[in-house]
């Protein structure tokens, strides 16, 4: 059997093009969702996607995983899970006690419904997001290189949940809606092969990178410039969202740094070396909409944080 198919074309825009031909295969009508994904993953940064069942979010997530060739674990969170199920234990084993690895122990670990485990376990997984390590027994063990995690919640069930805190939340580098596909994309998903009601074409998505290609798209994207003119920008919507009379709480300075590393992402899918501040207003909501705090006058209103976001975009002065 020979080995997968690599992408030769250098840099993240060709690695795009190459996971995205291999996405299509089983997922219709994504393909923003995962250039979105796919500059998080370019900066090493964790996904959030909310959509109701049904839509694609755990087959995007494996499909991915399967095309960039790494390694691949799903945990369906539930309110009986303890910290141990995720992280590991430590078990007895010909008269020794040796480490049992968990499902976090993996390059791409899928934390479906991440909203109905107990805060405890959440938590374990908040290490594992930021320090890319956990501990058992006191004893601190490294994960895999490269380690994301995309988690899954669906916005219109909430009984038996339990909301991610701000702090959580901040973790992650955006934040995206999934939605239901158009008409047209809907007759594509029906003309794909199955099995049953299982998508058959899914073993057909190969590998055509692997962690040693991701790498080099991180490194791609340090090194896109930036002036200070968009550093400027950047710094003040951040800053802006923090005054809105509809925000209770705005954006962190960490917010600051994500959006900017993410607009360095879409520069390089843009097939620029540069930022401009278009990248920054297109990356600007999955970056920003999970960190804001509405008033609850303002969600009485309806007022959502995209409109949040996009009034303190027009706030601010755009550099020429």
């Amino acid at each position: 059997m020979g080995s997968p198919a690599r992408s030769q074309a250098p840099g993240l825009a060709a690695l795009r093009d190459a996971v995205a031909a291999e996405v299509s295969k089983v997922v219709i009508g994504q393909g923003p969702v995962l250039d979105v994904v796919l500059a998080a993953f370019a900066v090493g940064g964790h996904v959030l996607l909310e959509g109701v069942p049904g839509v694609g979010k755990t087959l995007l997530a494996d499909a991915t995983a399967r095309a960039l060739g790494l390694g691949f674990r799903r945990m369906q969170f539930t309110p009986d899970m303890l910290p141990s199920d995720i992280t590991g234990t430590m078990t007895l084993r010909g008269g020794d006690l040796t480490f049992r690895p968990g499902p976090v122990f993996t390059n791409l670990l899928l934390a479906d419904e991440v909203n109905r485990t107990p805060p405890k376990t959440q938590a374990a997984l908040l290490e594992a997001m930021q320090e890319r390590q956990v501990s058992v027994e006191g004893t601190p063990r490294r994960l895999p290189d490269p380690f994301l995690v995309v988690a899954t919640q669906n916005p219109i069930e909430y009984e038996g949940t339990y909301p991610l805190p701000e702090a959580q939340l901040d973790r992650f580098l955006v934040k995206l809606d999934v939605g239901y596909p158009s008409e047209a994309e809907e007759l594509a998903l029906l003309r794909l092969a199955h099995r049953g009601v299982d998508p058959q074409t899914l073993a057909d998505v190969v590998a055509v990178a692997g962690p040693a290609e991701l790498r080099a798209a991180q490194d791609e994207v340090d090194a896109t410039t930036v002036s200070e003119e968009v550093l400027a920008y950047v710094g003040a919507v951040i800053r802006r969202t923090r005054t809105l009379p509809s925000v209770a709480l705005g954006a962190s300075p960490r917010a600051a740094v994500h959006l900017l590393a993410a607009s360095k992402a879409a520069a390089r899918l843009a097939g620029r070396e540069f930022v401009t501040p278009d990248d920054v207003v297109a990356m600007a909501p999955p970056v920003l909409r999970h960190r804001l705090l509405l008033r609850p006058e303002a969600e009485l209103e309806r007022y959502r944080p995209d409109d949040a976001v996009a009034t303190a975009l027009a706030a601010v002065a755009v550099p020429r």
